[in-house]
C-alpha cells in the first residue's frame, strides 16, 4: 500500500511541477532557469515545513509523511534539471546566469528549507498549546 501511495503522490509531484513551469515559462523570457529555480524553492519550504510540523503531529498516517515527502516533494522538485540547466547556461557562455543560478539554488534552497522549519516548528508549538488545552 505504501508503495502505491508514494506512486500516486509522485505521479501528482511531477504533474504539479511540470504544470507550474508551464505557468511560469508564460511569464519569463530569455535563458534563465525561472521555472526549475521556483520549483525547487518551493519544494525546500514544503519540505521544512512538513517536515517540522506536519510529520511530528498524529494529522497525518505515516504512509502520508512518506507520499508527501518522498513521492510528491520528490519528485516536484529535481536536482537533475537543475544541473543540466546549468551545464547548459555555462556552455551556451551565460556564466553571470549560471552562477547567480548556483547561488540562488543553493543558498536559497538552505534559506526556504530554514523558513518552512521555522514556521513549522512555529506552528507545531502553536499546535501542541492548542491541543493541551
Amino acid at each position: 500500500m505504501l508503495y502505491v501511495l508514494v506512486g500516486i503522490a509522485g505521479i501528482l509531484g511531477a504533474s504539479a511541477r511540470y504544470g507550474l513551469s508551464l505557468l511560469i515559462g508564460h511569464f519569463t523570457v530569455g535563458s534563465f532557469p525561472w521555472a526549475t529555480l521556483s520549483i525547487n524553492l518551493i519544494g525546500c519550504f514544503v519540505l521544512g515545513y512538513a517536515t517540522h510540523f506536519l510529520f511530528k503531529t498524529t494529522l497525518i498516517h505515516q504512509y502520508a509523511m512518506t507520499a508527501l515527502g518522498t513521492g510528491f516533494v520528490g519528485s516536484f522538485t529535481t536536482f537533475s534539471t537543475f544541473s543540466v540547466e546549468s551545464v547548459e547556461l555555462l556552455r551556451a557562455g551565460f556564466y553571470g546566469y549560471a552562477f547567480v543560478y548556483i547561488v540562488i539554488s543553493l543558498f536559497g534552497g538552505l534559506l526556504m528549507s530554514y523558513l518552512g522549519y521555522a514556521l513549522g516548528t512555529r506552528r507545531l508549538r502553536l499546535f501542541q498549546k492548542e491541543d493541551a488545552s
